[in-house]
């Protein structure tokens, strides 16, 4: 694998998401790396921006680049003009590059690390997309045809919308919620999942979807107003989910068949 080094200045926000994202989208082709040239402590909104985008954060911890000085990189990656102006006698180093995203820490917007964060997850798609062909359809961007594809049909129109409501729910939730099969509902899901709609993770013996956190602005908005316009159509669904016994998604067993209903298609 390629090994990619992020660097900033403190390595505290714009370093530390990259490398969260690049291990995110293509952790199984590239050995990802972040470090500081004067590393202080992550900053708590970087923790935040990344929790609510669905990005792991128990291990963040500000890094000094001499603690790796002795790795060889096939990509240096500065986020800031100090540290990339730092960086060029990097031993052993490979490809040098300067991507000047603008410190969120400075900024009065209170949304500055969520968009920095989207603003570094848009590059680093570019980046993988550039170094390595066979891309997962996971990591390319929805189309506008594929979200309305995945709009026009009804058990995947109402997951979505109780995936929207309730946040994150398996697949033996939305079996009861919609009084559907195992496999159809998996199938449906798996649709979703492969055209970048949904994000799963897998806990014990679940698989919990979410709608994806790099879904585009306006195609969430698309599916909070019709969430908001729809509550005729999610009655029935509603109550179903809320009468079922032990749900997964609230910390409970439902399913206690022995069969797990989570494999996707």
């Amino acid at each position: 694998m390629k090994r990619v080094l992020f660097v900033c200045t403190a390595n505290s926000a714009r370093s530390q998401m990259a490398e969260a994202l690049l291990r995110h989208f293509a952790g199984d082709q590239f050995d990802v790396f972040s470090a500081g040239t004067h590393p202080t402590q992550v900053d708590p909104r970087t923790i935040q921006a990344m929790e609510e985008f669905g990005l792991p954060t128990t291990s963040l911890e500000s890094k000094s680049v001499d603690s790796i000085s002795h790795l060889e990189f096939d990509f240096v990656i500065s986020l800031c003009d100090k540290a990339h102006a730092e960086c060029q006698n990097w031993p052993g180093k490979g490809v040098i590059m300067s991507w000047d995203f603008p410190d969120p820490k400075e900024s009065d917007n209170p949304k500055a690390f969520a968009i920095t964060l989207q603003e570094l997850s848009e590059r680093i798609r570019l980046f993988v997309l550039v170094n390595k062909k066979d891309v997962e359809s996971s990591i390319r961007p929805v189309t506008a045809i594929d979200f309305f594809k995945s709009l026009a049909d009804e058990t995947r129109l109402l997951s979505l919308l109780l995936i929207q409501q309730e946040k994150e729910l398996c697949v033996c939730e939305l079996m009861e919620a919609l009084d559907q099969s195992q496999p159809k509902i998996s199938r449906h899901l798996s649709q979703l999942r492969k055209s970048g709609l949904l994000m799963d993770r897998r806990q014990g013996q679940w698989v919990f979807y979410k709608i994806h956190p790099l879904l585009n602005d306006w195609m969430k908005e698309i599916l909070e107003n019709t969430r908001q316009h729809s509550q005729k159509l999610l009655e029935t669904p509603e109550s179903r989910l809320k009468k079922m016994p032990a749900r997964p998604s609230l910390g409970g067993n439902a399913c206690h068949s022995g069969e797990n209903h989570e494999q996707t298609v």
